[in-house]
């Protein structure tokens, strides 16, 4: 998104604050994703761990309990970018949640907030919220132990939130046993984990990166309407690509007119119109569109 991947942009916030050691739950994919690591952030101490029983965010955190022990953690889940102080969220003497207020906070956890700052209630998508500060996905957690022993006694007692072991209802039970957790607004809040909210996310982006490097393209016979961000290595020609669209590198595109989307790595486009669209890695795709949402390793002919 914007030239990077979600995970670098988190893991490039973390790391500049000086977090040094990294847990990965990853699932479906997983492998890709450890790759990735491996080969961008060498350097890094890393750690996988699968959950190949997707039963919630709850539930994953539970299996990386034997590596985190007892230490302080912060967990930032993996479809959200967000602007925030980092190094202040760390250095906090508090446990801490990010929130950001919402017009309708009915798909989100919900953070309710006394008047010092501090949560005395969360809920997983409430029907009737008491408040609207959602919980952006950002988790500053000085009490591990106290994390995890909630999580054990949710997942032995089947206490789900809409079929899945939710992190609101094991911080709700930290907070009822007497933990001292305070909410921080965060500046900006990408969401990333529907289409709609992607491609907004990566318009806003593109525009943020653009100020600070304009990027200048040529290729044959090919308009460029800014904010664009193109990878190494593709090949364009007789198109017009922009505004707002992210291009994955070794990427071939003709004769095609693409803006307000993402297309992936090694994907192949011809004699297409896309907007607003989602084209996933090494997908090969001809004939005329409009709009796609589609993952990767595709091919599909139009025509």
């Amino acid at each position: 998104m914007a030239g990077k991947t979600i995970l670098s942009i988190i893991v490039d916030q973390l790391r500049e604050a000086g977090v040094g050691e990294y847990i990965f739950i990853v699932g479906y994919l997983g492998d890709k994703i450890r790759d990735y690591v491996k080969e961008n952030y060498p350097d890094l101490m890393v750690h996988f761990v699968f959950q190949n029983d997707r039963q919630g965010i709850g539930h994953a955190l539970k299996l990386a309990k034997e590596i985190v022990d007892e230490d302080e953690v912060i967990i930032v889940l993996g479809d959200t970018i967000c602007e925030y102080d980092v190094k202040k969220v760390l250095d906090s003497p508090d446990s801490m949640l990010g929130v950001k207020k919402v017009d309708d906070p009915r798909d989100f956890g919900v953070a309710e907030i006394d008047t010092d700052g501090y949560v005395s209630h969360l809920v997983e998508k409430p029907q009737i919220p008491k408040s609207n500060m959602a919980l952006v996905g950002i988790y500053k957690i000085k009490e591990s132990k106290q994390l995890f022993e909630c999580l054990d006694s949710n997942i032995r007692q089947g206490l789900k939130s809409h079929g899945e072991y939710s992190i609101t209802d094991a911080l709700d039970c930290m907070i009822k046993s007497g933990a001292k957790v305070k909410a921080f607004k965060v500046d900006s809040w990408f969401d990333c984990g529907k289409k709609e909210t992607l491609l907004e996310s990566n318009a806003t982006l593109l525009k943020k990166f653009s100020d600070l490097a304009e990027n200048h393209y040529e290729y044959e016979n090919t308009v460029i309407i800014q904010p664009v961000s193109i990878g190494e290595n593709c090949q364009i020609k007789n198109s017009i690509i922009g505004p707002n669209v992210t291009v994955g590198d070794n990427t071939i595109i003709d004769f095609s007119i693409i803006k307000h989307s993402i297309i992936g790595s090694y994907s192949n486009l011809f004699d297409i119109v896309l907007d607003y669209s989602l084209i996933g890695s090494d997908t090969s795709i001809r004939g005329e569109t409009r709009t796609l949402n589609i993952g990767d390793n595709t091919n599909i002919d139009l025509g």
